[in-house]
């Protein structure tokens, strides 16, 4: 009997978008079982992507601004607008993602948000009354510094001496809020960890290592951190650093929350809000999901896992398929193109094809 198909990835990140995994997998299924019904939807949890899948599902337009990336590059950035709405939708790894920098040229102290407070200054000037932005893949670990410096925010030391680096924070002893201090009478922060902005799960330990912080700096940007948060607390009441999310994309979450006012919401929760996930699951009988490397952190927040959780939920069968498969205990089934099936050089190499023969065979099993 044919089958109804929901095929739903996020990225294969470095190699393909969410979209170009499900064309290749919708590619190779259809060659063993060409009379399915399938259905494509790339889904998202708030990382790279966030902006183009979820502005498709809003029909919402593109727009361009001029800015900087974390190194404060000069560069054009492009978001999205629902004019109806008038909702602008933001992915900050297209401003501040470590993939539009150099491998390996800049430290995280270098670096800060500053670009993604130019955007949004951007989309309070169109006239946005609500911003839905997606914060994962930053190269940043500036608890939300450099954003709060360009919307007018001003940081001073122990002598009135204005703080210009987050890397000075740790004599922050006096923070002036801008007027008015709210842009936007809406703001919802897509997050895809539940991590608290300081301590042993904070960002600096648990993510600063992927963008380049070394075990001998986690103390010092500890402590610059620590004492923002200190200070917020002590002069504007804003206890945030413990919310789940206020540590995502280096204390992203937290500098959204406490400077713009926005609400942490789980990415995957706000995709599928938007995508009506539950009611287009209830129409098919099989979902296909994956992403690049399925382990752990896939089950931890990840779009993948909370698929596959739903998926579970309402006892439909659901298959993952991933450049590698460490855990698969959240699917009914579980794929990988490496080490088995193609060796990891040849994955890399050209992972659309792999994935569409995987597809095939894993139609055929069926």
């Amino acid at each position: 009997m044919p089958r109804r198909l929901l095929i739903a990835p996020d990225k294969f990140k470095g190699t393909l978008t969410a979209a170009q995994a499900s064309e290749a997998i919708a590619k190779g299924w259809r060659r063993a079982r060409s009379d399915d019904r399938i259905e494509l939807l790339p889904i998202t949890d708030g990382g790279d992507g966030f902006g183009e899948i979820v502005s498709g599902l809003l029909q919402a337009t593109p727009q361009t601004t001029k800015s900087v990336d974390a190194a404060h590059r000069p560069c054009s950035v492009n978001w999205w607008w629902h004019e109806s709405s008038k909702t602008a939708i933001i992915e900050s790894a297209r401003v501040i993602g470590l993939a539009q920098l150099p491998a390996n040229k800049y430290h995280p102290f270098e670096l800060d948000t500053c670009g993604l407070g130019e955007v949004l200054l951007a989309a309070a000037e169109k006239g946005a009354r609500e911003c839905l932005v997606g914060i994962g893949g930053s190269a940043t670990n500036d608890g939300g510094f450099g954003m709060a410096g360009a919307l007018g925010w001003q940081f001073f030391n122990h002598h009135d001496k204005k703080i210009l680096r987050w890397t000075e924070l740790h004599s922050l002893a006096q923070i002036r809020p801008p007027d008015p201090q709210r842009l936007f009478e809406r703001v919802t922060v897509a997050v895809d960890v539940q991590n608290p902005l300081l301590g042993p799960q904070g960002c600096t330990r648990i993510y600063g290592p992927q963008k380049g912080l070394k075990l001998e700096d986690f103390e010092f940007a500890e402590r610059c951190l620590e004492q923002l948060s200190v200070i917020l607390a002590k002069e504007l009441h804003l206890n945030c650093s413990e919310e789940p999310g206020a540590g995502a994309a280096g204390g992203l979450g937290y500098g959204l929350r406490c400077f713009v006012g926005a609400k942490l919401e789980s990415g995957f929760s706000l995709f599928a809000r938007y995508a009506k996930l539950e009611q287009r699951l209830r129409n098919v009988n099989l979902v296909i999901t994956g992403e690049g490397a399925i382990d752990s952190s896939s089950t931890m927040g990840k779009g993948v896992g909370e698929l596959g959780a739903l998926c579970k939920r309402l006892n439909i069968p659901c298959i993952v398929m991933g450049g590698t498969v460490l855990s698969g205990a959240a699917f009914d089934k579980t794929y990988a193109l490496a080490p088995d099936f193609v060796s990891r050089e040849e994955a890399l190499a050209n992972p659309a094809a792999h994935l569409e023969v995987l597809a095939a065979k894993a139609a055929q099993e069926l």
